[in-house]
Formats: structure tokens, sequence, C-alpha cells
């Protein structure tokens, strides 16, 4: 079951551990499928946060790289 038009996605995880799954959700007031959309957001949202650090620590480097030194004055 899908909600508001996203689609379904099937992942294969073991009987016992899809049972346990539930409880621990259950016991967190929470669903499964929530808990694992908030998953991989977190991990997402991470690993663009880290790609976004490592594009501006690349281009700081290319600025320092490509610095002129200031020229000399004639005064």
């Amino acid at each position: 079951m899908t909600t508001r038009g996203t689609p379904g996605r099937m992942v294969r995880i073991e009987d016992d551990v899809w049972i346990a799954y539930g409880q621990l959700c259950e016991q967190e007031g929470t669903s499964r499928a929530d808990d694992i959309r908030r998953h991989v957001h977190s991990r997402v949202n991470a690993w663009r946060a880290k790609d976004r650090k490592q594009r501006l620590r690349a281009l700081a480097d290319d600025a320092k790289a490509n610095r002129v030194a200031p020229a000399d004055s004639d005064d």
C-alpha cells in the first residue's frame, strides 16, 4: 500500500526480523514504513551534507590554487 501517490518499494527481510521490527516500532509508537522512511531520509541528508562539504572544500582549494599574488607597487 502506498500513500500520497508515492511508489511502493520492495525489500526482502527475514520473517523473524520483520516481526521483531514490527514489535519494536509499535513500542516506539511508529510504523515500520515511517521508521524506514525516516532512516532513509537521515542517511541521504547526511550523505548530501558530506558531499556538499567536499564540493565546497574543493572550490576553496581551487580558488586558493588560482589566487594571483598582488603585483608590487611602483610607488
